[in-house]
């Protein structure tokens, strides 16, 4: 993907909550954003990017994507980032309305996730992103509400999608082709003395 890769992958996600939203029957929204944002107010579910790490066991590996026109068939960036992003989805709030009903909603997001973990396709610029689900600990979730202290504690699951590539800007120079091929073995051939 380009540089347009997390803000791809964040819209692909939000498009499977909405779909996981008409599922259910809620006529709500997914607000992407930060949970204590005025505009978040209204929304069915909050989507929250909160953090972004390199993934470790792809850093030193060539990304692969396949060209438009081939040859070359496959196209290796051999610079690409390979990242982590982790989502907390939320419950979001709903003025006349308790957590029963939204409670519900978060469960049909679940499953839709779980159900299809993949996101591929045009929207991902035809590569694949794996959405898992990422347990938090006690001490972990008490860090990401920490960054929102004026807002209430809310039901909340953290997803990871992975991998997100940021390619380089340019792909690689396609290598010159073999114009000849000589096999040269040993040492020059021993001169007779006559």
């Amino acid at each position: 993907m380009s540089a347009e890769a997390i803000f791809r992958v964040t819209q692909a996600l939000r498009g499977r909550l909405q779909q996981a939203l008409t599922a259910a029957g809620d006529p709500g929204s997914v607000f992407v954003g930060a949970l204590n944002d005025p505009d978040a107010q209204g929304a069915s579910l909050v989507l929250f990017l909160y953090r972004i790490a390199p993934n470790a066991s792809l850093r030193n590996s060539e990304h692969r994507v396949p060209s438009n026109n081939p040859p070359p068939p496959v196209i290796a960036y051999r610079d690409s980032l390979p990242m982590d992003l982790y989502y907390l989805v939320t419950v979001g709030t709903r003025a006349g309305v308790g957590d029963e009903p939204l409670l519900r909603v978060l469960g049909y997001a679940m499953q839709s996730l779980q159900g299809e973990p993949d996101l591929a396709g045009a929207a991902v610029a035809h590569e694949t992103v794996h959405v898992s689900l990422e347990p938090l600990s006690t001490e972990e979730t008490s860090r990401v509400w920490s960054l929102f202290p004026t807002a209430n504690f809310r039901t909340s699951v953290a997803y990871l999608a992975s991998p997100v590539w940021i390619a380089p800007l340019q792909p690689p120079l396609p290598a010159e082709p073999v114009r000849q091929d000589e096999l040269q073995a040993g040492s020059e051939p021993a001169r007779s003395l006559a």
